[in-house]
């Protein structure tokens, strides 16, 4: 894997498990709980979301092939929900509120920390693309697999300093880092669509020289 991949697969990686996007939504959901009960919910939040990952990078296009479903398929299917979750974070990014998620014995750390914020269904799906087991060998997605393990280390990071980060972007700042990162998502899963396109009538289609 080449420089130029690896740090396409991180960009993505990073898109689409969105760290920054998670900053506001982990101080609605947190703002009642002192600093230590914050550490251990970002701690928690970041683990789930690995192991469910990880989980995906492991069976998932094992999963995929016993359903008799083409990795083409699915990447196109997943470009397209990659699409729509970009442009819901330019256009309408979403904020919980904090006393939505108070009832008794609910873990926010799980809902919706780890799943569907950190483990979104755009990382679910992009995982199992950078992983495709007929074009990436088991170093290539060892790769991955460390990839994901920084992204989320630096999602654990900004969830630690969430309150001081939020502080230092204002409202404003954290909306105008959303979006961008809606944005380049939006390109990236056009690009994976038509990848998908390709390697469903195996063709290569030649990229656009301006």
């Amino acid at each position: 894997m080449s420089h130029q991949e690896l740090l396409h697969d991180f960009f993505l990686l990073f898109a689409v498990i969105d760290p920054i996007g998670s900053v506001p939504l982990f101080l609605s959901l947190t703002t009642r709980y002192s600093a230590y009960e914050q550490k251990h919910i970002a701690r928690r939040s970041t683990f789930y979301s690995f192991v469910i990952l990880l989980g995906f990078l492991l069976v998932g296009q094992i999963l995929l092939k016993t359903m008799g479903i083409r990795l083409g398929a699915f990447q196109i299917a997943g470009g397209l929900i990659l699409f729509l979750f970009g442009l819901q974070m330019v256009f309408k990014p979403d904020i919980e509120e904090a006393e939505g998620h108070k009832e008794s014995g609910h873990d926010i750390a799980v809902f919706p920390l780890a799943i569907p914020s950190l483990a979104s269904p755009g990382a679910i799906t992009a995982i199992v693309v950078l992983t495709d087991n007929y074009h990436h060998d088991y170093l290539d997605q060892l790769m991955v697999c460390g990839l994901l393990l920084m992204v989320l280390l630096i999602a654990y990071t900004m969830l630690r300093v969430a309150r001081s980060l939020y502080n230092l972007l204002g409202e404003n700042g954290t909306a105008i880092l959303v979006r961008v990162m809606g944005l380049m998502l939006s390109a990236l899963a056009v690009e994976t669509v038509v990848e998908g396109i390709s390697n469903i009538f195996d063709v290569t289609l030649r990229p656009l020289v301006i």
